[in-house]
């Protein structure tokens, strides 16, 4: 396939039998986001500008965001439920795509 080509979309719906129920996907923005990867552990593989005092090193030497004693980032704002460092957030953070899979996996566990 090269640039430019026009792929068909796909009714991805159409082949699923009118007696089987497909739940939607919830919808996951910055208003409805719970927060709940910011109970993850989370590795700094890049400089990206995170403020030292939400970095800690761990007992293998490893640099990770500091988590509070209740197991929430330290840079999570607890009012807004957003990040406080937002633009300079580790890479893992900005890689994980809010509402993909992964997220609402991770919603899911920590419900």
């Amino acid at each position: 396939m090269s640039i430019g080509t026009t792929v068909p979309l796909v009714n991805l719906t159409a082949n699923i039998p009118s007696d089987v129920q497909v739940e939607p996907r919830p919808a996951v923005s910055c208003s409805s986001c719970e927060a709940s990867c910011c109970r993850l552990e989370v590795f700094i593989l890049s400089e990206t500008g995170v403020p030292d005092q939400h970095i800690e090193i761990d007992q293998w030497g490893a640099t990770t965001m500091a988590r509070l004693d209740d197991g929430w980032c330290s840079a999570l704002d607890r009012n807004t439920m957003r990040c406080s460092i937002y633009n300079k957030r580790p890479d893992i953070c900005r890689e994980l795509d809010m509402g993909g899979d992964e997220c609402l996996s991770i919603r899911a566990e920590d419900r």
